[in-house]
């Protein structure tokens, strides 16, 4: 026991400073990229030119579009913190936003019926993309002639639908894709010129009429069904609707994190406290109510709302996430999940593209939750001692052959 003991406490210190200073790598004191994030995007990019985004089509629907668009997304955030960086994250976004219109990137959404083209989900994503590289360059090189179309094709559609939510796919509408798509119209007011605001201000106000009743938060389905809220699609929601609305977004984030944020962790829960359900494709398995899909996308929701549970959530994602970092690349899981590691990478550079910086909010969570993590880190350091352990022995006989 007394051996037991010990060994605990050296891995609880071990796991503490690795920590520490991999979110260091990761994130800067102030919350700008540092290397740890770029290296964390060279090795996306490797990952990507080897089929990695087709190989996350067959995780999620939108796989093969996701890996791209937070590819891109990722390297905006980058480039808006670190000007240095501006020119090649300009080139690594478009290389991204081109992507995403070849055949592999429209395919799931070319559907008949859709208003925009391709349904929200694309139409949203990939303009909130193209608006970022816009932010990436000076104002006198700006080519607006895409942005201006697609922006105005969005806000077309938003003006003649009846409700504020758009069909992602025919007959099926998620509040998230149009929130997407909304702060796309309002950022490109920020950064080029007041033309959309009535089409904002008519959106903002009838999402507050059709709020889920059992939260008062924006429900997560409402085509075919309406279905309450849920954490991978508000977590999301809270990423964007800042852009939009700050004042809006700051009171449904606070309910959010009441209802959703859980001590266990802390955590992002799937259903709200006192709801059961169950995981599915987007949640992926809950442990305890808990997503880890949720709670690694809830990072980039804390960080724009400037809540102190981001930090406690990044280096929960060093301490689970069995970071692996070399000379030039870094990756989590082993690199096993790369789609995993771009929901990471965006997630941990997360900030506003155009609002303004938000007050703190909540409440330090100490150091009580460490000792819970050390129990989870556990079975990932003996898993990586194992693969470690595998590979010097694999790579012994493979000498030894030859």
């Amino acid at each position: 026991m007394r051996v037991l003991r010990k060994l605990l406490i050296v891995v609880a210190v071990v796991a503490t400073l690795l920590s520490l200073v991999g979110t260091a790598r990761l994130v800067g004191p102030r919350g700008e990229p540092t290397d740890g994030a770029v290296k964390q995007l060279r090795f996306l990019r490797q990952a990507i030119e080897n089929g990695a985004d087709q190989d996350a089509q067959g995780i999620k629907p939108e796989g093969y579009f996701f890996m791209n668009v937070l590819y891109g997304l990722s390297w905006v955030q980058v480039g808006l913190d670190s000007p240095v960086r501006r020119a090649e994250a300009t080139a690594q976004a478009q290389w991204a936003l081109n992507r995403l219109y070849t055949a592999d990137g429209t395919r799931p959404f070319d559907l008949a019926g859709l208003s925009p083209r391709y349904g929200v989900f694309h139409a949203g994503w990939t303009n909130w993309l193209r608006g970022g590289i816009v932010a990436l360059q000076p104002p006198e090189s700006r080519d607006l002639t895409a942005y201006t179309k697609t922006s105005t094709e969005l806000a077309k559609a938003f003006d003649a639908s009846q409700t504020p939510y758009l069909d992602a796919y025919p007959g099926q509408a998620w509040p998230v894709d149009s929130t997407v798509a909304m702060a796309s119209i309002a950022l490109y007011d920020h950064l080029v010129t007041p033309r959309f605001q009535p089409t904002v201000e008519r959106w903002v106000a009838g999402v507050k009429t059709r709020l889920d009743p059992a939260t008062g938060l924006m429900p997560h389905q409402v085509t075919p069904v309406s279905t309450g809220a849920r954490g991978t699609s508000q977590t999301l929601i809270h990423r964007f609707l800042l852009e939009i609305d700050p004042g809006f977004a700051r009171s449904q984030y606070e309910v959010f994190r009441e209802k959703f944020v859980t001590g266990l962790g802390p955590a992002i829960r799937e259903f709200p406290e006192g709801t059961d359900g169950s995981g599915d494709v987007d949640s992926g398995p809950l442990v305890f109510g808990v997503s880890l899909s949720a709670t690694t996308v809830g990072l980039g929701a804390a960080r724009v709302q400037h809540d102190r549970l981001a930090g406690v959530l990044a280096r929960e994602g060093e301490l689970l996430g069995v970071p692996v970092s070399g000379l030039h690349t870094k990756r989590y899981a082993l690199g096993l999940m790369p789609i995993g590691d771009a929901f990471l990478v965006w997630s941990a550079t997360a900030r506003p593209f155009a609002a303004q910086p938000q007050p703190q909010v909540g409440n330090g969570f100490g150091g009580w939750w460490i000792p819970w993590l050390v129990l989870v880190w556990l079975p990932s350091l003996v898993l990586w001692g194992f693969v470690r352990l595998t590979r010097r022995r694999t790579d012994g006989r493979g000498a030894a052959d030859q």
